[in-house]
């Protein structure tokens, strides 16, 4: 994304949330953070979506990652919106668990590269996309995802991001396709045969390929 790449230190910037101002690296504290922004409130897509986070929440918190929203309108309709939200999500007597910030002057949406020049508002100004921005412990861009406003995300698949992404950062391994929680890992290419023997006592195993190279190897972490 402009100006943010992975492995960038996420900025630290204050804003007004349902929650009150924070500063975004002490909201943050020791956690994993997740930053999802949405195109605007009591909009169809966007409600699905917050109310499909919200259901999930547990399991965000699980793995010690903290959620953050973000849309462009103000902290009074993000606490309207937010009733609707848990309403949709049958859960119409609790708080959204997680704070909505509110970025009316989209500065924090110009800053982190999230507006979406295809979709405007009434006055001609661009919307804010779907973002996804997964944040280490160590503040830095560990993820980045940018998806269309006409297109909802998957939680499912961030969550699958998330187990991956926290595996990787304690093991030296990388996860292949369609890899779940449980499922063998491959050894990482810089690793010898005879440190990944060292490192990983469950054994590992190697796909045999044409070329004759045994760059394929599995293990169970």
């Amino acid at each position: 994304m402009p100006g943010l790449l992975l492995g960038d230190t996420f900025p630290n910037f204050e804003a007004d949330t349902t929650v009150g101002r924070i500063r975004f690296h002490e909201f943050l504290g020791d956690s994993w953070g997740i930053l999802f922004s949405h195109p605007r409130d009591f909009t169809p897509v966007c409600t699905t979506e917050l109310a499909c986070a919200a259901k999930i929440s547990s399991e965000f918190q699980k793995r010690s990652v903290k959620m953050i929203a973000l849309s462009i309108d103000s902290v009074d309709d993000h606490n309207s919106w937010s009733k609707d939200v848990m309403a949709f999500s049958g859960q119409s007597e609790g708080a959204l668990p997680f704070p909505i910030i509110a970025d009316h002057d989209r500065k924090l949406a110009t800053q982190l590269g999230m507006l979406d020049p295809d979709e405007l508002d009434q006055g001609g100004i661009p919307l804010t996309a779907r973002c996804v921005f997964v944040i280490g412990p160590d503040k830095k861009l560990k993820l980045s995802i940018l998806y269309p406003a006409t297109t909802g995300r998957n939680f499912d698949e961030l969550l699958r991001v998330i187990d991956s992404l926290q595996l990787t950062a304690q093991k030296k391994v990388a996860t292949p396709v369609d890899w779940k929680p449980g499922d063998k890992v491959m050894v990482i290419p810089s690793l010898s045969d005879a440190e990944a023997a060292e490192l990983f006592p469950n054994g590992v195993t190697t796909k045999e390929v044409p070329s004759g190279k045994k760059y394929l190897r599995y293990t169970q972490p």
